[in-house]
Protein backbone atom coordinates (compact mmCIF):
# COMPACT_ATOMS: atom_id res chain seq x y z
CA UNK A 1 0.00 0.00 0.00
CA UNK A 2 1.20 3.30 -0.90
CA UNK A 3 1.98 6.38 1.43
CA UNK A 4 -0.57 9.28 0.94
CA UNK A 5 1.80 12.19 0.47
CA UNK A 6 5.76 12.81 -0.21
CA UNK A 7 6.97 16.37 0.53
CA UNK A 8 9.45 18.06 -1.88
CA UNK A 9 11.42 21.09 -0.88
CA UNK A 10 14.40 22.92 -2.99
CA UNK A 11 17.56 23.37 -1.10
CA UNK A 12 16.92 27.37 -0.98
CA UNK A 13 14.95 26.30 2.04
CA UNK A 14 15.72 26.31 5.33
CA UNK A 15 16.05 22.04 6.23
CA UNK A 16 15.22 21.88 10.31
CA UNK A 17 17.08 18.14 12.10
CA UNK A 18 13.17 17.40 12.16
CA UNK A 19 12.86 17.82 8.11
CA UNK A 20 16.09 15.95 7.90
CA UNK A 21 15.33 13.28 9.69
CA UNK A 22 11.48 12.85 8.32
CA UNK A 23 11.12 9.68 5.99
CA UNK A 24 8.43 11.19 3.39
CA UNK A 25 10.79 14.51 2.91
CA UNK A 26 13.01 14.80 0.12
CA UNK A 27 15.33 17.92 -0.62
CA UNK A 28 16.68 18.80 -3.90
CA UNK A 29 19.80 21.05 -3.87
CA UNK A 30 20.66 23.28 -6.29
CA UNK A 31 23.97 23.65 -7.84
CA UNK A 32 26.51 25.89 -7.31
CA UNK A 33 29.15 27.04 -10.12
CA UNK A 34 32.97 28.13 -9.78
CA UNK A 35 33.92 29.19 -13.03
CA UNK A 36 33.53 25.22 -14.49
CA UNK A 37 33.59 23.40 -11.19
CA UNK A 38 29.91 22.76 -10.16
CA UNK A 39 29.28 22.21 -6.49
CA UNK A 40 25.61 20.60 -4.93
CA UNK A 41 24.14 22.75 -2.24
CA UNK A 42 24.86 20.88 0.85
CA UNK A 43 26.73 18.10 -0.55
CA UNK A 44 29.63 18.98 -2.00
CA UNK A 45 30.11 22.01 -0.49
CA UNK A 46 29.54 23.31 3.20
CA UNK A 47 28.80 26.86 3.97
CA UNK A 48 32.24 27.17 5.71
CA UNK A 49 34.04 26.08 2.41
CA UNK A 50 31.68 28.45 0.16
CA UNK A 51 33.27 31.42 2.28
CA UNK A 52 36.42 30.42 1.57
CA UNK A 53 36.09 30.31 -2.01
CA UNK A 54 34.05 33.35 -2.12
CA UNK A 55 37.22 35.02 -0.67
CA UNK A 56 39.76 33.11 -3.01
CA UNK A 57 37.95 32.87 -6.37
CA UNK A 58 38.69 35.31 -8.79
CA UNK A 59 34.86 35.70 -9.71
CA UNK A 60 31.64 35.43 -7.99
CA UNK A 61 30.04 31.94 -8.00
CA UNK A 62 26.46 31.35 -9.56
CA UNK A 63 24.00 28.81 -8.79
CA UNK A 64 21.40 27.03 -10.99
CA UNK A 65 18.14 25.45 -10.59
CA UNK A 66 17.92 21.53 -10.38
CA UNK A 67 17.58 20.52 -14.04
CA UNK A 68 13.83 18.80 -14.68
CA UNK A 69 15.75 15.55 -15.21
CA UNK A 70 16.84 15.39 -11.59
CA UNK A 71 13.10 16.32 -10.58
CA UNK A 72 11.59 13.57 -13.07
CA UNK A 73 14.23 10.70 -11.57
CA UNK A 74 13.24 11.35 -7.85
CA UNK A 75 9.29 11.44 -9.06
CA UNK A 76 9.67 8.00 -10.82
CA UNK A 77 10.90 6.65 -7.51
CA UNK A 78 8.54 8.50 -5.61
CA UNK A 79 5.24 7.44 -7.50
CA UNK A 80 5.86 3.46 -6.51
CA UNK A 81 6.08 4.44 -3.03
CA UNK A 82 2.96 7.67 -2.68
CA UNK A 83 -0.23 8.54 -4.37
CA UNK A 84 0.87 12.08 -4.80
CA UNK A 85 3.54 14.33 -3.64
CA UNK A 86 3.16 18.69 -2.56
CA UNK A 87 6.62 20.45 -3.62
CA UNK A 88 7.01 23.94 -1.97
CA UNK A 89 9.82 25.46 -3.64
CA UNK A 90 11.68 28.68 -4.01
CA UNK A 91 9.97 32.17 -5.30
CA UNK A 92 9.36 31.81 -9.00
CA UNK A 93 10.32 35.42 -9.67
CA UNK A 94 14.42 34.18 -8.15
CA UNK A 95 14.74 30.78 -9.24
CA UNK A 96 13.70 28.32 -12.13
CA UNK A 97 13.01 25.36 -9.74
CA UNK A 98 9.98 25.74 -9.47
CA UNK A 99 9.29 25.48 -13.01
CA UNK A 100 11.61 22.08 -13.11
CA UNK A 101 9.50 20.55 -10.80
CA UNK A 102 6.58 20.68 -12.83
CA UNK A 103 8.47 19.77 -15.97
CA UNK A 104 9.99 16.55 -14.33
CA UNK A 105 6.67 15.81 -12.84
CA UNK A 106 4.86 16.20 -16.43
CA UNK A 107 7.86 13.44 -17.51
CA UNK A 108 7.51 11.18 -15.03
CA UNK A 109 3.86 11.00 -14.59
CA UNK A 110 3.41 11.30 -11.22
CA UNK A 111 0.74 13.95 -9.66
CA UNK A 112 2.58 16.68 -7.76
CA UNK A 113 1.05 19.88 -6.50
CA UNK A 114 3.62 22.57 -6.80
CA UNK A 115 3.37 25.51 -4.63
CA UNK A 116 5.19 28.71 -5.12
CA UNK A 117 6.13 29.92 -1.79
CA UNK A 118 6.67 33.18 -3.41
CA UNK A 119 9.78 33.05 -0.39
CA UNK A 120 13.01 31.56 -0.28
CA UNK A 121 14.65 30.20 3.37
CA UNK A 122 12.49 29.59 6.40
CA UNK A 123 9.76 30.76 3.83
CA UNK A 124 9.19 27.28 2.63
CA UNK A 125 9.96 25.39 6.02
CA UNK A 126 7.34 26.89 7.55
CA UNK A 127 4.71 25.92 4.90
CA UNK A 128 6.05 22.28 4.34
CA UNK A 129 5.42 22.76 8.58
CA UNK A 130 2.26 23.98 8.50
CA UNK A 131 0.97 20.99 4.98
CA UNK A 132 2.32 18.21 7.56
CA UNK A 133 0.45 19.16 10.58
CA UNK A 134 -3.04 19.51 7.62
CA UNK A 135 -2.14 15.89 6.46
CA UNK A 136 -2.51 14.95 9.90
CA UNK A 137 -5.78 16.76 10.74
CA UNK A 138 -7.31 14.42 7.68
CA UNK A 139 -7.32 17.53 4.60
CA UNK A 140 -6.61 15.79 1.05
CA UNK A 141 -3.48 16.78 -0.70
CA UNK A 142 -5.31 19.02 -2.79
CA UNK A 143 -6.68 20.95 -0.23
CA UNK A 144 -3.47 21.29 1.52
CA UNK A 145 -1.74 22.80 -1.23
CA UNK A 146 -4.33 25.93 -1.86
CA UNK A 147 -4.48 26.07 1.69
CA UNK A 148 -0.39 26.98 1.17
CA UNK A 149 -0.81 29.14 -1.27
CA UNK A 150 -3.65 31.42 0.54
CA UNK A 151 -0.90 31.52 3.61
CA UNK A 152 2.58 32.23 1.07
CA UNK A 153 1.20 36.39 2.10
CA UNK A 154 1.85 36.03 5.42
CA UNK A 155 5.23 35.76 5.75
CA UNK A 156 7.34 38.52 6.95
CA UNK A 157 10.98 39.12 6.42
CA UNK A 158 13.42 41.54 6.75
CA UNK A 159 16.81 41.03 5.93
CA UNK A 160 20.06 42.93 6.40
CA UNK A 161 22.44 42.07 3.35
CA UNK A 162 26.40 40.80 4.37
CA UNK A 163 27.86 42.20 1.19
CA UNK A 164 25.97 44.32 -1.61
CA UNK A 165 29.10 43.25 -3.87
CA UNK A 166 27.40 39.60 -4.05
CA UNK A 167 23.89 41.09 -4.29
CA UNK A 168 24.89 42.97 -7.31
CA UNK A 169 27.18 40.99 -9.21
CA UNK A 170 24.76 37.84 -8.42
CA UNK A 171 21.65 39.76 -10.18
CA UNK A 172 19.87 40.66 -7.07
CA UNK A 173 20.81 44.25 -7.50
CA UNK A 174 20.46 46.88 -9.54
CA UNK A 175 23.70 49.19 -10.61
CA UNK A 176 21.88 52.23 -9.26
CA UNK A 177 21.48 50.58 -5.72
CA UNK A 178 24.82 49.24 -5.69
CA UNK A 179 26.74 52.64 -6.01
CA UNK A 180 24.40 54.69 -3.43
CA UNK A 181 24.32 51.77 -1.22
CA UNK A 182 28.23 51.75 -1.07
CA UNK A 183 28.70 55.07 -1.86
CA UNK A 184 26.57 56.41 1.54
CA UNK A 185 27.47 53.31 3.12
CA UNK A 186 24.60 52.61 4.37
CA UNK A 187 22.88 49.31 5.45
CA UNK A 188 20.52 48.23 2.85
CA UNK A 189 17.48 46.39 4.43
CA UNK A 190 15.95 44.39 1.33
CA UNK A 191 12.67 42.00 1.80
CA UNK A 192 10.97 39.26 -0.14
CA UNK A 193 8.08 41.04 -1.16
CA UNK A 194 4.56 39.45 -0.79
CA UNK A 195 4.65 38.89 -5.23
CA UNK A 196 7.95 37.61 -4.22
CA UNK A 197 10.84 39.67 -5.29
CA UNK A 198 13.69 40.33 -3.62
CA UNK A 199 13.31 44.24 -3.20
CA UNK A 200 15.13 47.22 -1.18
CA UNK A 201 12.72 48.46 1.84
CA UNK A 202 14.50 50.79 3.59
CA UNK A 203 18.33 51.87 4.39
CA UNK A 204 19.76 52.74 7.86
CA UNK A 205 23.11 54.45 9.06
CA UNK A 206 24.46 51.90 11.59
CA UNK A 207 24.25 48.09 11.80
CA UNK A 208 23.28 48.89 15.44
CA UNK A 209 19.81 50.89 14.07
CA UNK A 210 19.15 48.25 11.40
CA UNK A 211 18.76 45.53 14.01
CA UNK A 212 16.79 47.72 15.72
CA UNK A 213 14.72 48.18 12.71
CA UNK A 214 14.28 44.62 12.82
CA UNK A 215 13.47 44.28 16.30
CA UNK A 216 10.64 47.01 16.26
CA UNK A 217 8.98 45.08 13.81
CA UNK A 218 8.75 41.72 15.03
CA UNK A 219 7.39 43.35 18.20
CA UNK A 220 4.70 45.36 15.91
CA UNK A 221 3.75 42.34 15.00
CA UNK A 222 3.36 40.49 17.82
CA UNK A 223 1.52 42.72 19.29
CA UNK A 224 -0.64 43.11 16.62
CA UNK A 225 -1.09 39.71 15.77
CA UNK A 226 0.10 37.72 19.22
CA UNK A 227 3.38 36.46 16.57
CA UNK A 228 5.89 34.52 19.00
CA UNK A 229 7.92 32.14 16.68
CA UNK A 230 10.54 33.59 14.68
CA UNK A 231 13.79 32.58 12.57
CA UNK A 232 17.05 34.12 12.66
CA UNK A 233 19.14 33.41 9.38
CA UNK A 234 22.50 33.88 9.07
CA UNK A 235 25.53 33.95 6.73
CA UNK A 236 28.37 32.89 9.49
CA UNK A 237 27.71 35.38 11.71
CA UNK A 238 25.89 32.87 14.35
CA UNK A 239 27.49 35.49 17.33
CA UNK A 240 25.43 38.18 15.82
CA UNK A 241 22.49 36.25 15.51
CA UNK A 242 22.73 35.06 18.63
CA UNK A 243 22.65 38.51 20.40
CA UNK A 244 19.83 39.25 17.84
CA UNK A 245 17.48 36.15 19.51
CA UNK A 246 18.36 37.71 22.57
CA UNK A 247 17.41 41.30 22.08
CA UNK A 248 13.80 39.85 20.54
CA UNK A 249 13.38 37.76 23.91
CA UNK A 250 14.25 41.20 25.82
CA UNK A 251 10.99 42.38 24.19
CA UNK A 252 9.05 39.41 23.79
CA UNK A 253 9.99 37.16 26.62
CA UNK A 254 8.08 33.82 25.86
CA UNK A 255 9.06 34.17 22.14
CA UNK A 256 10.49 30.86 20.32
CA UNK A 257 13.67 32.07 18.35
CA UNK A 258 15.48 29.61 15.85
CA UNK A 259 18.62 30.30 14.98
CA UNK A 260 19.56 28.94 11.42
CA UNK A 261 22.38 28.60 8.51
CA UNK A 262 21.32 30.58 5.29
CA UNK A 263 21.63 27.90 2.43
CA UNK A 264 25.28 27.63 0.49
CA UNK A 265 22.66 28.38 -2.58
CA UNK A 266 21.36 31.30 -1.04
CA UNK A 267 24.75 32.80 0.76
CA UNK A 268 26.18 32.88 -2.62
CA UNK A 269 23.89 35.76 -3.47
CA UNK A 270 23.43 37.41 0.14
CA UNK A 271 26.79 37.38 1.56
CA UNK A 272 28.69 36.46 4.70
CA UNK A 273 27.62 38.59 7.39
CA UNK A 274 23.69 38.52 6.20
CA UNK A 275 21.34 38.81 9.27
CA UNK A 276 17.70 37.86 8.36
CA UNK A 277 14.64 38.21 10.81
CA UNK A 278 11.56 36.04 9.50
CA UNK A 279 8.12 35.05 11.06
CA UNK A 280 4.72 34.51 10.26
CA UNK A 281 1.68 35.78 11.27
CA UNK A 282 -0.22 32.90 10.57
CA UNK A 283 1.77 29.77 11.16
Amino acid sequence: MKKPIAWVMDSTGFVTEELKAHPDVYIVPLNIHFGREEFVDGVDLTNEQLYQRIKSAPEFPKTSQPSAGTFAELYDKLKEQYDCAIAVHASAKMSGTLASSVSGAEMSGFKVYAVDSLALSYGLTGLVEKGMELEKEGMNPEEIAETLETQTSDFRNYILIGNLTQLYKGGRMSGAQYYLGSLLQVKPIVQITAEGELAPIDKVRSHKKAVQYLINHALQDHEQYGVAKFQVMHGNVYEEAELLKQEIVNVIPHAKVLIGNLSASLAVHAGEGTLALMWRKSL
